[in-house]
């Protein structure tokens, strides 16, 4: 594909998806900065839904990290967060992530990409939620349904989460890159489904690689 393309590609892309969707919901339940970095760490492996559910009992009686850093040890927490997959080592990560915030970072999520990645349990994704979510910086968050929208698009052929960032950024404003990454998500989320996208329905069609392929193989047979 020739830049020039893509990056037309890339453009239009944008402007349907902000007129398609100007405002997306949050899919976390969280009332501070860390509350969201702790729901990011346990959504690994889990739904948004299943965070969702273990989140308010867990921040009711950890509302700060400070209350979180106080507890002895994760024993404390697992009670709270045990129907999360990797439970067990997600209570030692949040954990020690609460400590090094109140040690650190004054109880707050830094803003800075090296600092967010010395958190125990924090990477790429989790790093770029916070940055564009509490900080309004530029944000790539590469999850499943980022990486299966924009490689059925034909944006990008990359196949690792952090190889994918790398492109995005290039192709995208800095300024679109959080709007962006939030759409494609929720557009992965109620149209261009895993197993049976919505091709017929999608306003992104007559952009996607995968439709005009698929209808042309289709329309050959």
């Amino acid at each position: 594909m020739e830049v020039d393309t893509l990056h037309q590609r890339s453009a239009k892309t944008i402007q349907v998806l902000a007129q398609l969707y100007p405002t997306v919901p949050a899919m976390l339940q969280w009332a501070n900065g860390y509350q969201l970095l702790i729901a990011v760490i346990l959504s690994a492996n889990t739904t948004d839904r299943q965070v969702n559910r273990v989140t308010p009992q867990l921040f009711s009686a950890f509302p700060t990290a400070r209350d979180m850093a106080a507890c002895n040890d994760a024993h404390e927490i697992t009670p709270y967060i045990r129907s999360v997959g990797l439970y067990r080592t997600k209570a030692v990560n949040i954990l020690r992530t609460a400590r090094q915030l109140v040690a650190l970072h004054n109880g707050e999520p830094p803003q800075e990409f090296a600092q967010l990645l010395a958190l125990p349990g924090v990477g790429r994704k989790t790093a770029n939620v916070i940055r564009g979510t509490l900080y309004g910086l530029p944000a790539i968050i590469v999850d499943t349904h980022f990486s299966r929208v924009v490689q059925r698009l034909g944006i990008s052929d990359q196949r690792s989460p952090a190889a994918i960032e790398r492109e995005i950024s290039a192709l995208i404003a800095s300024s679109e890159q959080y709007p962006f990454s939030q759409r494609v998500n929720w557009h992965g989320r109620v149209c261009c489904h895993a197993q049976k996208p919505h091709c017929v329905g999608c306003a992104l069609r007559h952009l996607c690689r995968y439709f005009l392929s698929e209808n042309g193989r289709e329309r050959a047979s």
